[in-house]
């Protein structure tokens, strides 16, 4: 259900009989819950044992919403009782985490088998996400103004999973039953509450933006691919036309699952501005081990059929100010950069816009032509290639400038986020003005 863009007996977990929010008997009861699409839904397999049945499956556990990042909390807020509840059994479960995942698993596919066809066949790559993605929510309750989009943007995409409102219920039983466990020594009635009350919070945001959000999009689009450019032996562009018109803006991402493994999905940047013709391409790096990315690289042709998830993310140009944008993209990360400059382009304005396209080599600059076809056709913008085996992009920012009339965007490897946000903050560049999309590992760390 969640993501954060996350063999054991089950113990007996009790209702908390603390007038938290609710309708019925049970925990995390959804209050007018409404019914959504039955798309998505698959027939279960049951295939795990070994502890009693009680509630309703959750859905999918994945996200196409963009992790929180810490630059928008204030530190100086003071923490509510349920917040510190919440973070102490967080520092309790944090060195034994992986325990914690697997036992959550456990409870949630013994007492919901029929949920586990909703699963990918193999966990591995994403069996941390929806405690991660919990985990992640619950540590920042306090911060409305930052948590409530975050969990609208959950919300709507989890509707292409077919979640429905009853699945909540069952997510949060079971993060209970796990978090008593492994939280023992903090873990008493009264932090039980604490963490009653805040998934019910968080649940019934989701499931009031699914159902708002049902009324005017649907739950996942079909697209046909249409071309296949494979730029280098690991890197593809990817162009496909939805089945129906998908409205996005310049910037966001979307979740993509192909048909060689179903119910996989993994996000990745729209690589223009919205276009005429209704096409969407993006840019695909085949990595290790990476079941979509190693499909959409060497076996997707056209005429494969790919489903597409709503768009999501925030990294979008604020057309109503003429600041300049300096724009960090590593690698693929390259390919929301160009979408901006097309945005940029299209809105008319002269104001000023930086690229820098980092590469560890001149062979992974592998947009470098269309980058710079871009900048002879526009005066205002400036194309700087940093190759570097370290990859110091955001060392080399430094070295340029000054920066503080710019917005910045950074695009690509987490590490590459992480260490341009802190040499962009070094230059003087409030946080308020740094735009980016990051991963589960840069909110994790700060």
């Amino acid at each position: 259900m969640f993501e954060a863009r996350h063999s054991m007996d089950a113990p007996t977990t009790t209702s908390a009989d603390d007038g938290t929010p609710g309708d019925g008997g049970d925990w995390f009861t959804p209050c007018n819950p409404q019914q959504g699409p039955e798309d998505g839904r698959i027939p279960a397999t049951p295939e795990a044992q070994g502890v009693s049945q009680r509630q309703a499956p959750p859905p999918q556990a994945q996200s196409t919403a963009p992790p929180i990042s810490v630059r928008q909390v204030n530190p100086a807020q003071k923490a509510s009782v349920d917040a510190v509840l919440v973070q102490r059994t967080m520092a309790e479960i944090a060195p034994v985490a992986d325990k914690a995942t697997s036992y959550f698993y456990a409870l949630l596919f013994t007492r919901h088998p029929e949920l586990r066809a909703l699963f990918p066949a193999a966990m591995d790559t994403q069996r941390d996400r929806i405690l991660k993605a919990l985990l992640t929510a619950a540590e920042h309750i306090d911060h409305t103004d930052v948590l409530v989009p975050y969990l609208k943007n959950l919300g709507h995409g989890h509707r292409k999973y077919g979640t429905q409102p009853e699945h909540y219920p069952a997510v949060g039983e079971c993060l209970i039953g796990s978090l008593s466990r492994y939280a023992s020594a903090t873990w008493d009635e009264e932090t039980e509450a604490a963490w009653v009350r805040t998934y019910t919070t968080i649940s019934q945001i989701m499931i009031d933006a699914a159902a708002e959000d049902e009324m005017r999009a649907p739950a996942w689009w079909l697209a046909e691919v249409v071309s296949h450019d494979l730029r280098t032996p690991d890197i593809a562009v990817v162009t496909v036309r939805p089945n129906q018109p998908y409205p996005f803006v310049a910037g966001q991402y979307t979740s993509l699952e192909t048909p060689w493994w179903p119910r996989v999905w993994r996000h990745y940047s729209f690589a223009s501005a919205p276009r005429p013709d209704g096409l969407l391409s993006f840019h695909v790096k085949a990595v290790p081990a990476g079941w979509v990315s190693n499909a959409l690289v060497h076996h997707a042709r056209p005429g494969a059929v790919l489903r597409l998830g709503p768009p999501a993310g925030s990294m979008t140009v604020d057309h109503t100010t003429d600041s300049g944008l300096l724009c960090l993209g590593g690698g693929t990360g390259i390919a929301p950069i160009k979408a901006l400059v097309e945005d940029v382009a299209e809105h008319g304005r002269r104001r000023p816009v930086e690229v820098f396209y980092g590469a560890r080599t001149d062979h992974d600059l592998y947009d470098i032509d269309t980058m710079l076809r871009l900048q002879r056709s526009h005066p205002w913008l400036a194309v700087r290639p940093v190759v570097d085996q370290r990859a110091q992009l955001p060392e080399a920012v430094r070295e340029y400038g000054p920066w503080n009339e710019y917005d910045a965007y950074l695009s690509g490897p987490p590490g590459m986020i992480r260490n341009g946000v802190d040499a962009l903050r070094d230059i003087g560049i409030p946080e308020g003005r740094i735009r980016h999309d990051s991963v589960e590992e840069l909110v994790a760390s700060n």
